[in-house]
């Protein structure tokens, strides 16, 4: 192995990732061991920094950093040939220019690492440099499937689950406050039916109709049908969206979603979406209910019925 005298910081300026996820990959999955001085600073060998700029290019083809941080050196570039239009081994990643990849990156090292104020920062910053719709459908999005994914293969616990899904409440609350809906705009409530534990989705899908304008209330996970219909009674909605994430055999959650379309009144949408949604299809279909593809589909949907004479049940014209 080639000397050890790369410092972090020349570290991280030629992988692109920050010193905090490599800090992180090294200590929770042994992705690289650099030496130590003898006042503690971590040094890197040049075959180290190619090692991380390899797991870079494959964690942002999609790779879990679990997986691949166990392979060898020449396992992860037969790794990388297999799909060479998709990763690049191209030049650093300079503070200017960092991206939807890079702030994924970040935000899920410190998801894993429950550092709130870490997350909370590459937040800010991704905001800043994406604006509001590229943070949420380029990397809240993405970093809540590959949390769900991360907490169904053991990697994480239910704890990370819910810490992220805490900040990044917060965070999204905070930053609605600046689009601030018109005293005449549209409401919409947003929640999970009962049994739907998981709430990014609708975290997600809120963010996203307050950010065209809507005036949204948001109810949190697992609320009856009674409830999510006595809200939108209440505040006269005109559209409810329910997220389904987990689980996906839950034999209840049609006759809950059955009870939420009879409860609500005839004009008002019932938009559904998360990745749980395809296997509760029979029941969405036959309530009338929308299914919502993703965050575009979602504020396709939600400018659609903006439209006079557009909010109307499918089942009763």
């Amino acid at each position: 192995m080639s000397k050890a005298h790369h410092p972090i910081k020349i570290v991280a300026r030629r992988t692109g990732l920050s010193a905090h996820v490599i800090r992180i990959w090294e200590k929770r999955y042994g992705a690289v061991e650099p030496e130590r001085t003898p006042t503690n600073r971590r040094l890197y060998s040049e075959a180290q920094v190619e090692r991380l700029i390899w797991l870079r290019d494959l964690t942002r083809n999609g790779h879990g950093i679990g997986h691949v941080a166990k392979l060898s050196d020449e396992e992860l570039q037969q790794l990388a040939k297999e799909a060479p239009a998709e990763v690049s081994t191209g030049p650093e990643v300079p503070t200017g220019a960092r991206g939807a990849a890079y702030f994924l990156q970040e935000c899920l090292a410190s998801v894993e690492a429950l550092d709130a104020r870490k997350l909370d920062e590459s937040l800010q910053e991704a905001a800043t440099k994406l604006g509001a719709l590229g943070l949420l459908q380029r990397v809240i999005a993405p970093l809540a499937e590959a949390i769900g994914n991360l907490w169904r293969s053991g990697a994480i616990t239910a704890a990370h689950e819910h810490f992220a899904s805490a900040v990044i409440r917060i965070f999204l609350g905070q930053a609605a406050k600046s689009f601030g809906a018109s005293v005449d705009a549209p409401r919409i409530i947003v929640a999970t039916p009962a049994g739907q534990i998981h709430e990014l989705g609708a975290l997600l899908a809120a963010a996203a109709a307050a950010n065209l304008g809507w005036d949204v209330t948001y109810l949190g996970a697992s609320l009856p049908a009674a409830e999510i219909a006595g809200a939108a009674r209440q505040t006269r909605a005109r559209a409810v969206a329910l997220s389904l994430i987990y689980p996906e055999d839950d034999a209840r959650l049609a006759g809950e979603l059955t009870r939420l379309r009879e409860a609500l009144p005839p004009d008002v949408a019932l938009l559904v979406g998360g990745r749980a949604m395809a296997a509760y299809q029979e029941a969405l279909q036959r309530i009338g209910a929308t299914a919502i593809k993703d965050l575009t589909h979602l504020g396709l949907t939600l400018d659609d019925l903006r439209k006079p004479g557009k909010h109307q049940n499918p089942l009763h014209p």
